[in-house]
């Protein structure tokens, strides 16, 4: 089973992709957190994530490698979040095909996996050519992930609807 939840900033995305994990989980499911650049706000959201989600969750920390550390997982991983490591890769200097081809790596994976994405799309196009990078990006690799997964969320003001 895949899933991905998708949904703006502070939608509820995170919290239902949660509840969505530990509810089809056979045993402890991991939280793969993407979360590589720090700052003050940052740490608070990553501190409330952490509250969040408690003691029901293993979690990894890993920024850029998603497919090496999922393909040695033995339970559902919940992948926090694919617009943060799409971040990473940028200022990695990664281009699209190397990220195309991480996430089709890890569908590809026989493995249980929930993936949270923001929905950058819905918006205006950006001033700048790197935000514009990252919204095209994001745009695709959203279809990519869409497509293949099992189910699909839209979470709008904390109400996830299946979209597929």
């Amino acid at each position: 089973m895949k899933a991905l939840f998708i949904g703006g900033i502070k939608s509820g995305k995170s919290f239902l992709a949660e509840k969505h994990s530990l509810k089809n989980a056979t045993s402890k499911p991991y939280y793969l957190a993407t979360t590589e650049f720090i700052d003050p706000e940052m740490h608070e959201r990553i501190k409330a994530h952490k509250m969040q989600r408690k003691e029901n969750f293993t979690t990894i920390e890993e920024p850029l490698k998603l497919h090496y550390v999922v393909s040695q997982l033995d339970a559902l991983v919940l992948v926090e979040c694919v617009s943060i490591w799409i971040n990473n890769m940028l200022y990695h200097e990664k281009n699209f095909d190397e990220m195309k081809k991480e996430i089709k790596d890890i569908l590809a994976l026989d493995k249980d996996i929930v993936f949270v994405l923001n929905d950058v799309g819905s918006g205006i196009i950006p001033q700048n050519k790197l935000a514009r990078q990252f919204v095209d990006i994001s745009g695709k690799l959203s279809q990519l992930l869409a497509r293949e997964c099992d189910e699909v969320f839209h979470v709008i003001a904390g109400i996830g609807t299946k979209i597929k």
